[in-house]
């Protein structure tokens, strides 16, 4: 099925399945080797569209991503994040996620995207399964009801961060950090750590939970070389082209 996907050079599947390989370096870390390499030489190049259903769109380049992913790693690093903590992300598929994640990728962070539908029981489990240290959440309220009722119960959740998208009533109180106006107040350039602190190829820079089609959901995790895997998924299901959307 896959043949359709493949023209000119790669059209012969069969030599190109038996001869691709990807070339891992001893260190790759996307946020620097890929969103920093980009916003240097190409700092107009866009790099993120975003829109929803409210007809409001951002469009980001490269430079201002890079910009933006740094005061995001230094509001982390300012909060006490580092290196192998965990954090949770519950975005929905806001654009702060990008840079929230490219942020923690920078200070070798562990990412844990999840689903906004998680009650306080989930968000526990969660928590103490993986050693969450922090949670950023839209600021819907049943969202930050279910960490408030479940933070309690999280002996390692410390810091709570919210995202504002437009919903009624007040602003989360009680310890909440409102991560929008915070990060637009650290510097722009972040100060990447020594070499002996920079994640490892093998260190854990993703971890999902699965649905858990029998009892609880079960972590996944992805080490830093990840991304590299998913070259053959953006040249041979994505279709992607230089300088595409």
């Amino acid at each position: 099925m896959y043949r359709k996907y493949i023209t000119g050079e790669h059209a012969d599947y069969e030599k190109l399945y038996e001869n691709y390989r990807v070339n891992v370096p001893g260190s790759f870390n996307f946020a620097y080797d890929v969103v920093d390499v980009y916003a240097e030489n190409e700092p107009e190049r866009e790099a993120v569209v975003w829109c929803n259903d409210a007809d409001e769109q951002r469009i980001f380049s490269f430079g201002e991503l890079a910009e933006l992913t740094n005061r995001t790693a230094n509001f982390f690093r300012g909060l006490g994040i580092k290196k192998g903590d965990p954090v949770m992300l519950i975005l929905k598929r806001r654009h702060e996620f990008w840079y929230a994640l490219l942020a923690l990728h920078k200070i070798g962070a562990i990412a844990v995207p999840a689903t906004h539908l998680l009650t306080k029981k989930d968000i526990v489990y969660r928590n103490q399964a993986a050693g969450v240290k922090m949670i950023v959440a839209v600021a819907e309220p049943q969202v930050i009801e279910a960490i408030d009722e479940a933070m309690p119960e999280s002996e390692t959740l410390e810091i709570k961060a919210f995202v504002k998208s437009g919903c009624s009533g007040d602003m989360p109180g009680g310890g909440w950090h409102d991560f929008c106006d915070e990060i637009m107040q650290q510097d722009s350039v972040f100060e990447k750590p020594e070499p002996a602190d920079l994640p490892a190829i093998e260190d854990t820079s993703l971890l999902y939970f699965t649905s858990g089609t029998t009892g609880y959901p079960k972590m996944v995790q992805h080490d830093f070389a990840y991304p590299l895997g998913h070259i053959t998924t953006a040249k041979f299901w994505q279709n992607f082209i230089d300088g595409g959307l």
